[in-house]
């Protein structure tokens, strides 16, 4: 596993630190962002960290489209 490294920062804090700075996006744009900081970061491991995001409270996910879903951060 050579030029594997340990990223210091967890996904969820990052998705927050995104939402924060652009507001609402949907899930394909999260992604994508996401993508510039994790390279290796898949698909199920992106829905799994929205799941307990929004399980937590710390995010609202709602349906736009069959395809699209709308990703907010939760005012507390």
């Amino acid at each position: 596993m050579p030029g594997n490294t340990w990223k210091v920062q967890p996904i969820h804090t990052t998705i927050i630190e995104i939402l924060q700075e652009k507001g609402s996006l949907t899930d394909v744009e999260l992604f994508d962002t996401l993508k510039a900081f994790y390279k290796e970061i898949g698909l199920s491991d992106f829905n799994k960290s929205l799941m307990k995001m929004e399980v937590t409270g710390l995010i609202s996910v709602s349906s736009l489209t069959k395809d699209k879903l709308l990703i907010q951060l939760t005012k507390k």
